[in-house]
């Protein structure tokens, strides 16, 4: 099996649960701002989504969208996605599984992990990518 982890993963700040559905909601709305963002290369508008730990290692929307088209090519160009279960791992991070599948037809799912900013509002803080077993091209 073939694992991506995005390194802002590795940065992500637990957040205070919301296993609500207007969590949920709000999760899948930012989650999909973010991917039509990148599909369409308008960095801003998919930097914008990024929590400020996000921030801190890709300090501007040119560099984070260099590393999205460098090293997540399923992200930055996708066929479809859909969304899975959302919930709140053992450490207290919110999150919303996605699953992508890619240009070249491998499935891939997609763990977001959701911040609470302090105005009330989320942010993504981390994705963890996995090549889903038995979706080679």
């Amino acid at each position: 099996m073939k694992r991506l982890v995005l390194l802002f993963a590795l940065f992500a700040t637990p957040a205070l649960a919301q296993d609500s559905p207007a969590a949920n909601d709000a999760y899948k709305a930012i989650i999909t701002h973010q991917l039509q963002a990148i599909a369409k290369d308008d960095g801003e508008s998919a930097y914008a989504e990024a929590a400020p730990n996000v921030r801190k290692i890709f300090p501007s929307a040119e560099v984070f969208m260099n590393m999205v088209r460098g090293g997540y090519p399923q992200i930055y160009h996708n066929k479809q996605y859909s969304f899975g279960d959302s919930g709140t791992d053992a450490s207290g991070r919110p999150y919303q599984k996605v699953e992508i599948l890619s240009m070249d037809g491998v499935r891939y799912e997609g763990i977001y992990f959701m911040e609470r900013q302090p105005d009330g509002n989320w942010k993504i803080s981390g994705v963890v990518m996995t090549q889903v077993e038995g979706s080679d091209a």
